[in-house]
């Protein structure tokens, strides 16, 4: 019973396709029209809708030629999922010019199929056509669609190959096309459409001299994605391509380069050329290379040219772009110019730019702050500045949110006798901390001869190592990080902020100290800092730090180069003072020194600094001290040997410093000294 159901259906169903729909469609080509139309299958079979042609079904495609009429219908209600239209039409205009009038989409009385309307235009290779539009366009990226579906894509004959100028939608700021010789121009168009114009005229011009020409108009804030021809494939070798910008007075035009390959040229080289409007650019044309910042807060049109090479045969590699054009009002919302005031300082640039934007987000609704230099139009996403000269600075942007400062100084000693005691502010100069914007980074690079050292001190701020791993960790608004760079004997100090017992650093040969920010605390916290820089007579040691720990501290310390591990042959002295009437209790973090020596051996020394005090003195294969009680000065000397690459020397003690209830009388030795750590090399300690 079953069966006899499912031959019922059958027939039924073949019953109904035999059944040509009631709506009967002619289409009747003029010979002088030179226009072809073609019914083809679509994307769903159409064996169930046939073409009725004549009575006969059919499920292939048909064709009707300038001359011939075709009367057909449909063997269903929706021929619209079955069947597409394709109109093809060639215009000559290598005989005359073409008629500047809007192109019409013919034949009329088309059934509601989705249709295509391919234009072919024939014409003199000097000469250019131009298709003006009376529904500016949009282009649209690879792969996208329409949201109405009506599509238009644009197309030139270079030669016998056709070049893909790009697929554009409606509403949109392309106001113009003109392509050099011959034209292909299709116009896809939904079945449900109402569009009954093709929204171009079609004009013959003068010879461009270039592939394309592309005109965007804009009348107010917007922007526009464009690309080369064939993106994201290759742009033909040797061609020139341009774009033109018209741009109202009161706005403001960035462009940016999203996306970019380049050739490998045999021959020339590619180059983007700009066609700028003063004062933005002194001379009449600006040549940029891809990979360097475009211009941006451009006031008035402007145009954009991208030239290609001679390109090697061997391996030609490709030329590409793809870029935005944001249109904008010129934004600056607090109407505020900052002086930036460097005339007092020396060897010093600074840059401000605005951090790249998250991927993912908006360009067009988040563009990068622009930095405004002098001129208001002298705008660009960063900007550099030098010592020695006055600056007033304007942001351009909603907030400044993104915006850092990065900075970098060097001081130089080259005569000894010059510049020794001589003081030198290690600090971010006012002008800056008084900005609106987060520092993100001053780099001191201090330099000295052979016979000088560097000492840096601070009369007010002690400093503190960051121990992440002891919590002993740095939490404020900014962090120093100090290296010195002596080939061989490299040092790294790590992060040191306040809050510590170092009050004096001194160190020997070049050194970089680089001051980096965390958060808005820093607008509050920066007049906390306090650093100098004074050059001294030459120290035998690499490196000495002066300590004075308060009264009931406790105080993490650790070897330099912790990660990689104190060079080979260094020394490591901490001399820690220990008031009257205190007593500083120095406990190591390990059992052993934890280092494995190929040559020489490394040791910990522990002594007070006092008459006739005894020396505790630890081998790299001994056990370490598990506490000292300290009354008076002492230091803590760690020497390293020549390591394994497997066990190197990196140690962590504490010293606690407590009220001594003993009640033994301290020892004084003349007047209070400040505590020192030393770094030596062994041979300078004979």
């Amino acid at each position: 019973m079953a069966a006899g159901r499912w031959v019922a259906l059958l027939l039924l169903a073949a019953g109904a396709l035999a059944l040509p729909a009631a709506d009967a469609f002619v289409i009747n080509l003029r010979t002088v029209e030179n226009i072809t139309v073609k019914i083809k299958p679509g994307p769903a079979d159409p064996k169930f809708c046939q073409l009725f042609v004549g009575g006969k079904p059919h499920v292939t495609e048909q064709k009707i030629t300038p001359g011939q009429l075709l009367d057909f219908t449909f063997g269903c209600q929706t021929p619209e999922k079955y069947w597409v239209l394709v109109v093809e039409r060639d215009i000559d205009c290598s005989i005359g010019p073409c008629p500047l009038e809007e192109v019409l989409l013919q034949p009329s009385g088309l059934p509601r199929l989705n249709r295509t309307f391919a234009w072919e235009v024939k014409a003199d290779r000097l000469v250019g056509l131009e298709l003006k539009f009376s529904t500016w366009l949009r282009q649209l990226l690879p792969g996208h669609t329409c949201s109405d579906q009506v599509l238009y894509n644009i197309g030139s004959r270079l030669n016998a190959n056709r070049v893909n100028i790009g697929n554009f939608c409606r509403n949109g700021p392309v106001s113009r096309v003109k392509v050099q010789g011959g034209l292909s121009l299709t116009l896809h168009l939904p079945w449900d459409s109402k569009l009954n114009s093709s929204g171009f005229i079609l004009d013959s011009r003068s010879s461009i001299r270039r592939l394309f020409i592309i005109e965007a108009t804009f009348l107010t804030e917007s922007s526009a994605t464009l690309m080369s021809a064939n993106y994201p494939l290759a742009s033909p070798e040797d061609e020139l391509m341009t774009w033109i910008f018209v741009v109202p007075s009161n706005l403001r035009a960035h462009v940016r380069f999203l996306n970019y390959t380049k050739p490998n040229c045999e021959r020339k080289y590619e180059r983007v050329e700009y066609g700028l409007p003063p004062p933005y650019s002194p001379h009449e044309v600006k040549v940029l290379q891809l990979n360097e910042v475009q211009p941006v807060n451009i006031a008035g049109n402007f145009n954009l040219s991208l030239h290609g090479c001679d390109q090697d045969n061997r391996n030609p590699g490709s030329l590409s772009l793809l870029f935005q054009v944001d249109v904008r009002y010129p934004i600056n919302i607090a109407n505020v110019t900052h002086i930036i005031d460097l005339r007092g300082s020396k060897n010093m640039n600074i840059t401000i730019y605005s951090k790249p934007i998250k991927p993912g987000s908006e360009v067009g609704n988040q563009p990068e702050c622009l930095v405004c230099v002098g001129h208001s139009r002298n705008c660009k996403p960063n900007a550099t500045l030098f010592s020695e000269e006055r600056y007033s600075v304007t942001f351009l942007c909603r907030n400044l949110e993104n915006v850092r400062i990065a900075a970098e100084q060097s001081i130089v000693c080259w005569n000894s006798r010059l510049c020794q005691d001589r003081l030198f502010p290690l600090m971010v100069p006012r002008s800056l901390t008084e900005l609106p914007i987060l520092m993100d980074t001053f780099t001191w690079k201090l330099h000295a001869p052979d016979d000088v050292s560097i000492e840096i001190k601070s009369p007010t701020l002690k400093l503190k190592q960051h121990i992440p791993n002891q919590n002993q960790m740095c939490t404020g608004s900014y962090s120093y990080s100090i290296n010195s760079t002596t080939p061989g004997k490299a040092l790294s100090l790590g992060l040191l902020c306040p809050g510590g017992a170092i009050e004096k650093i001194k160190m020997r040969d070049n050194v970089t100290i680089t001051l980096r920010t965390y958060g808005k605390r820093w607008f509050s916290e920066s007049q906390t800092q306090n650093l100098q820089l004074f050059f001294r007579p030459e120290a035998q040691e690499d490196c000495i730090f002066t300590l004075t720990p308060d009264p009931n501290a406790k105080i993490y310390l650790q070897t330099p180069n912790w990660l990689e591990g104190l060079p080979p042959f260094i020394s490591s002295y901490w001399n820690i003072s220990v008031q009257p009437k205190q007593v500083a209790r120095l406990s190591f973090l390990s059992e052993r020194m934890g280092v494995t020596c190929e040559k020489s051996r490394a040791f910990t020394n522990v002594k007070e600094q006092r008459p006739n005090a005894e020396e505790t003195v630890c081998r790299d294969d001994e056990k370490l001290p598990r506490a000292l009680d300290l009354r008076h000065h002492f230091w803590v000397n760690i020497t390293n040997c020549k390591p394994s690459a497997k066990r190197i020397l990196s140690m962590q003690f504490v010293v606690t410093l407590n009220t001594n209830k003993s009640g033994k009388a301290s020892i004084k030795h003349g007047p209070f000294f400040h505590a020192t750590m030393v770094l030596l090399s062994p041979h300078k300690r004979k």
